[in-house]
């Protein structure tokens, strides 16, 4: 008899999606608040990072009209009514780029690259975009 394969953890799993890319020239950060918000929807513990440019992602008052595309940064509000609030910014990217987490669209924790990669390290699921 072939018993069935049990799952180690039952319940949500947790997921971490990690923006590192600048908001705007390429469609990745739109697909992560995209994936973020489906996972959210199927009651999946979802937290999301932003590293490297991808802290330009929620800068307050981002303009898209020279780009002639759509400004999704403003979606990144409504991520606490999908239960969404485990927002993570590294500080160094933070620090290199000449922002502080009062420029930001959310509240966010900032923390350092070794306190994001042990966070990181916690996570059943990392998706990078």
């Amino acid at each position: 008899m072939v018993e069935p394969v049990q799952s180690k953890k039952s319940g949500p799993k947790k997921f971490m999606l990690v923006n590192r890319r600048a908001p705007h020239g390429t469609i990745y950060a739109l697909e992560a608040l995209e994936v973020v918000l489906i996972a959210a929807t199927f009651d999946q513990d979802v937290s999301m990072a932003f590293l490297d440019d991808g802290v330009y992602v929620l800068v307050k008052g981002q303009k898209t009209t020279g780009l002639e595309i759509k400004n999704f940064s403003p979606t990144f509000r409504a991520l606490d009514d999908y239960d969404v609030n485990k927002l993570y910014v590294e500080r160094q990217s933070l620090e290199q780029r000449g922002l502080d987490a009062d420029s930001l669209l959310v509240p966010v924790q900032v923390l350092d690259a070794k306190q994001l990669g042990e966070l990181m390290a916690q996570q059943d699921v990392v998706l990078s975009f």
